[in-house]
């Protein structure tokens, strides 16, 4: 696996599409990450799983 790996998804506020890179050198994450469209704060939750594959989580920063 590369250690760094676009994600494609979608802003929880605004909807639109954005693309994250992904350090895949720590199995798991969590950080946060302004929209490149709203400029509102993303939660982002990163585990990689078993077969190397990335999960990846978007969330506002008021989800519960």
């Amino acid at each position: 696996m590369n250690d760094w790996e676009e994600y494609d998804g979608f802003c929880p506020y605004c909807g639109e599409p954005i693309t994250l890179l992904i350090d895949c050198s720590e199995a798991e994450q969590r950080y946060v990450e302004d929209c490149e469209v709203c400029c509102r704060p993303i939660e982002i939750e990163v585990a990689i799983q078993q077969d190397g594959s990335l999960q990846v989580i978007l969330k506002d920063e008021n989800a519960t």
